[in-house]
């Protein structure tokens, strides 16, 4: 039984929690609370676990008997040990009314042919899990699920090599610093390459991340675990003080929640040059001060198209941005990538200068998004779809790219803008497009018509009160 089939399995097993009103979230991290002890029985790494609560005791065990003991095993790991275990099951409750129920899940777990998931890898397997439980609708988890096709691809751009501090702020399920740690093995001969002492750094120290819900938090540790990923992964709140300690990192990946903060208060940062209730500009602003000041640390960041517009504080933090880092490449992607429908998104690649001032010179941006098709569950977007991008990329070489350059086509998806062309521009906008739809209409989402409506607004407001001032003058 390979991977995909136990996923499946597992996954229909959700529907004999129905009758316990189950949410697919909730199933998720009750799988993980028992596929942890399975998991390390399997992979023989119980010695974190007292013998009294791993797995072969938990099979032992039916009815009422089950019910009251595992109540009793989350309790206990979750106060009573240290390390993974603890963070893993501290305040784990279970939904799972029905014993009998419980009884069919751990007995399922048990009879699957684990030998055969363990050559594919345990961890691919937990990352299956996840990913199905993105792509199901009802389980709303798609909020912070990033597409594999999409990290990989900003994973093998920002290229993160072994010895250097990797960190996602906004980790969810900790997908981006295992691709990250995936890239790196595949690049490097631990055996020939890498000193005992450069391996320990690269388990408990090269990637770390920060989670701010519980329970995402919970699968985070798990999915790394899995992964054999002992970096720090922090439960709290980036954009709070907390968020401080995070800094000196060599690369950066993530995708930030989008939205603003509840009751658009702003952020309790009390570092930020620019607080703005604007989750993602808040985001952003930690991303590019976290990052070291070698001329090489890097970033690569999923950011929605109103960072590129926003008055106000979002034009003094993309000034910032551009001041203290090189932002040498915007990628606009297709819509429909995220389960949350009308989302539109691009990832921002830059790298942080040795100094505040004058980093960046020029902005390459490819439009992904321009005469492309709405991707989703029947579409899904491939990593070929990037092949055009990957190759203008060029290793981020902005002289590589100046050699191949051409501006013959006026509506190709690779374009180039000097640091002036950016400054002319009304607010200081990134939101350039120059691409002429083939049906000649344009797919706005309401809430972008709305945005686009309050900008066209403020400045027909702002012109009208200076031609009152100027009549005033006239008058006088």
């Amino acid at each position: 039984m390979n991977n995909q089939e136990i996923v499946a399995k597992l996954w229909n097993l959700c529907n004999v929690l129905r009758d316990d009103g189950i949410t697919y979230q909730q199933y998720v991290t009750e799988l993980t609370y028992i596929l942890f002890l399975k998991m390390c029985k399997e992979t023989g790494t119980e010695s974190a676990i007292p013998e009294k609560y791993r797995w072969d005791a938990l099979i032992s065990k039916t009815g009422i008997d089950l019910k009251k003991f595992y109540k009793e095993l989350l309790d206990h790991l979750g106060e009573n040990c240290t390390g993974r275990v603890r963070e893993i099951y501290a305040g784990a409750q279970t939904n799972i009314d029905e014993p009998k129920n419980l009884e069919k899940i751990i007995t399922t777990i048990n009879q699957f042919d684990w030998y055969s998931a363990k050559e594919e890898g345990l961890g691919n397997l937990y990352e299956g899990l996840l990913e199905k439980n993105a792509t199901e609708k009802k389980s709303g988890a798609g909020q912070y699920f990033t597409p594999r096709v999409l990290i990989n691809v900003m994973t093998r751009l920002i290229a993160p090599q072994a010895g250097e501090r990797c960190n996602d702020p906004a980790c969810g399920t900790f997908g981006f610093m295992i691709a990250a740690d995936r890239f790196v093995k595949d690049h490097t001969d631990e055996l020939f390459d890498l000193s005992v002492d450069q391996q320990e750094f690269q388990r408990t120290q090269a990637f770390s991340g920060c989670e701010l819900v519980h329970d995402t938090h919970r699968l985070a540790l798990m999915n790394a675990m899995l992964h054999d990923i002992g970096g720090p992964i922090y439960l709290g709140d980036t954009l709070s003080n907390f968020g401080k300690q995070m800094k000196g990192y060599d690369v950066v990946l993530t995708n930030p929640p989008f939205g603003t903060k509840k009751g658009g208060e702003r952020a309790t940062r009390d570092d930020f040059t620019f607080p703005t209730s604007n989750k993602q500009l808040n985001f952003l602003q930690h991303i590019y001060r976290s990052l070291k000041t070698t001329g090489t640390a890097r970033a690569a960041v999923v950011l929605p198209d109103n960072v590129l517009f926003a008055d106000g504080d979002g034009e003094r933090i993309r000034r910032d941005l551009m001041g203290k880092c090189n932002l040498h490449t915007i990628l606009r992607l297709p819509t429909g990538i995220f389960y949350a429908q009308g989302v539109k998104t691009n990832v921002l690649f830059f790298t942080r200068g040795t100094s505040d001032k004058g980093n960046t010179k020029e902005v390459w941006i490819y439009d992904l998004r321009s005469d492309m098709p709405s991707f989703g569950k029947t579409n899904p977007l491939k990593e070929s779809h990037f092949d055009e991008f990957v190759e203008c990329y060029k290793g981020g070489d902005l002289s590589a790219r100046t050699e191949t350059y051409s501006e013959d086509n006026p509506n190709g998806r690779w374009r180039r803008f000097s640091y002036e062309d950016i400054l002319a521009r009304d607010k200081t906008s990134l939101d350039i497009t120059w691409m002429k739809s083939s049906t000649g209409t344009e797919d706005y989402t309401l809430s972008e018509l709305l945005e686009q409506i309050k900008v066209k607004s403020a400045n027909i407001a702002s012109a009208v009160a200076a031609l009152e001032e100027l009549i005033g003058e006239v008058d006088e």
